[in-house]
C-alpha cells in the first residue's frame, strides 16, 4: 500500500488485520526515511567531526531500525522477516560500536573536540590514562 493510495474503508475493511499491518508497516517506513532525510540535513549544519559521528550513528541506528521493522511488518511472519531480524540486530551492534572506534582514533590522533575546558579536562585525563596503559606516547597537537 503506497501512502498516497489510502482511501476510505468500510467498516469490514477496517478490522481487517492485513489493513493495519500495511498501515503500520507504511508508518514506520515514511518515520524512518523521514528521520534520515533530516538527520541527512543535520549532519551539514554539525561543526566537528565527534558530532557528526554522533549524529550519523543515531541516523544509522534509529532510521533502519525503523525501515527494517516497517518491512517486517509487510514482509509476515516468514524467513525473509528472520533474515531482516538478523540484519537489524547486525546492524545495531556494529554501527555503534564503529562509531566509538572512530570517534577514540580521532582522539588519539589529536582531533580536538568543540568542548568547554572542564570537557577538555577530562578528555585530557582519559587520554593520559590510556596512553600510560598502552605505552604509547603523546602525539603532538596541530
Amino acid at each position: 500500500m503506497i501512502w498516497g493510495m489510502v482511501v476510505l474503508k468500510t467498516k469490514m475493511e477496517i478490522y481487517d488485520l492485513e489493513y493495519w499491518t500495511d498501515l503500520i508497516g507504511s508508518l514506520l517506513i515514511i518515520f524512518g526515511c523521514a528521520f534520515l532525510f533530516v538527520g541527512g540535513i543535520g549532519l551539514f549544519r554539525l561543526r566537528d567531526v565527534f558530532e557528526r559521528m554522533h549524529g550519523a550513528s543515531l541516523i544509522d541506528t534509529m532510521g533502519i531500525g525503523l525501515i527494517f521493522i516497517g518491512l517486517m511488518f509487510f514482509a509476515g511472519f516468514n524467513l525473509i522477516t528472520l533474515k531482516l531480524l538478523i540484519i537489524l540486530g547486525f546492524v545495531l551492534f556494529t554501527s555503534p560500536t564503529a562509531t566509538h572506534a572512530l570517534a577514540h582514533a580521532a582522539l588519539h590522533s589529536g582531533v580536538k573536540p568543540n568542548i568547554d575546558q572542564s570537557g577538555q579536562k577530562l578528555i585530557e585525563r582519559c587520554l593520559s590514562d590510556d596512553q600510560k596503559n598502552s605505552g604509547v606516547k603523546k602525539s603532538k597537537t596541530l
